[in-house]
């Protein structure tokens, strides 16, 4: 059997950087709708991937515990467990808990024990702290003070499901086609600099923010150093698990919109920004100077998701890819188009964005698109 990493790589360097498979599907109306589409669409990525991380998260997945804060937890000892139940039954309100239903996968082998826990905050909330500041804390203790314990999912209403393995083997164990939501988001890993394991396959959350992504951060250690400073503590193993981070710190805490915080992370170029208006020129220089830290380095397309909203984002010389599929009320987006063909053969408009300009979608707003001129424009100018 032949070595993908070499099918793929033709200097034999045994590293593939392009590879890693994203996509998401998101009905703006609100409509919830099962897992099958996207599992079949990320399927068609099989070969981006190599088997050692597979994902997916789905939002509006729990509507009978909506007020509560759904945490997923894997388990690598009964010891683990004991001690985070404790530390659970200590800091919160437990409302209900149950194993993660699953089914015997032929592919997934000695997974860790994972069980989701429907939890408020109630009367442990301090009076200085936000609900989701203390939730936040609360997870940082148990990733990096309880003993085999590994808080993946922290979200209201939502939920990350993902192991090694490929991604349809991943949804195949956790019985992904018996969910619904009105947003999905699927990835396929193919590890680069990182070990593959249970905690580092993507998606990446923290509360109700997921993100999925292709590529490298290379600005991983300033990245994480600055988190750091805010309480976030990096314990997944991967690079991506600091922009999970920096979108809650930057849009939930400093209430920078996406559009903002999408140019915090994949800011124009300096020779770009002497060229704009001087207003222009004194917010992007403004954001480079506050948060130059947080910067991301390195080829990458992303995926954010929460609560109402998808987000896709690539670097700003777009080194990784990204299309964009519209029809209704559905947007899609994916590393590749023919993944959303294959689910919507008749799609109304297709076009790849410009680097580092967000693609947003929104509940409640009909996808936006290019006039067609513009997508012609654009697909001329990638072909």
């Amino acid at each position: 059997m032949k070595d993908l990493r070499l099918v793929n790589n033709p200097h034999n360097d045994q590293k593939v950087i392009d590879a890693c498979s994203i996509f998401g599907m998101m009905d703006t109306s609100g409509r919830c709708f099962s897992g099958r589409d996207i599992m079949k669409a990320i399927a068609n990525m099989h070969v981006r991937g190599n088997g050692l991380g597979g994902g997916f998260a789905v939002y509006g997945l729990y509507p009978d515990y909506a007020d509560c804060y759904a945490f997923h937890i894997m388990f690598l000892s009964q010891a683990g467990r004991q001690e985070t139940e404790a530390f659970l039954r200590d800091n919160f309100a437990m409302v209900h808990d149950e194993e993660m239903p699953t089914n015997p996968t032929p592919a997934i082998v000695n997974p860790p024990l994972v069980r989701r826990y429907f939890l408020k905050v109630g009367k442990h909330l301090p009076h200085d702290r936000s609900e989701d500041d203390y939730v936040v804390a609360r997870v940082m203790d148990i990733n990096t003070k309880l003993t085999d314990s590994f808080v993946f999912s922290s979200g209201k209403n939502m939920g990350v499901f993902k192991g090694v393995g490929y991604p349809e083997e991943i949804a195949e164990y956790f019985g992904l086609e018996d969910y619904e939501g009105y947003l999905w988001t699927a990835h396929g890993r193919f590890p680069t600099n990182t070990p593959g394991w249970w905690g580092g396959a993507h998606p990446f959350n923290i509360l109700d923010w997921t993100v999925v992504h292709n590529g490298e951060i290379s600005s991983y250690g300033i990245n994480r150093r600055y988190l750091e400073q805010f309480g976030y503590q990096c314990t997944m193993q991967t690079d991506t698990e600091v922009i999970a981070y920096a979108v809650d710190l930057l849009i939930r805490r400093h209430g920078l919109p996406v559009e903002i915080a999408a140019k915090v992370m994949a800011p124009p170029l300096w020779e770009d920004i002497a060229r704009q208006l001087p207003e222009e020129q004194r917010l992007w220089r403004t954001l480079r100077q506050v948060y130059g830290s947080l910067l991301m380095n390195g080829p990458f397309t992303i995926i954010i998701a929460h609560q109402g909203e998808m987000i896709g984002l690539t670097d700003r010389i777009r080194l990784r890819p990204l299309t964009v599929g519209t029809k209704g009320d559905v947007i899609y987006l994916s590393s590749e188009e023919a993944s959303i063909r294959l689910i919507c053969p008749d799609l109304e408009r297709a076009w790849i964005p410009v680097g580092g300009e967000p693609i947003i979608g929104r509940l409640g707003q009909a996808p936006k698109v290019p006039p067609v001129v513009e997508i012609e424009k654009r697909l001329s100018y990638v072909n």
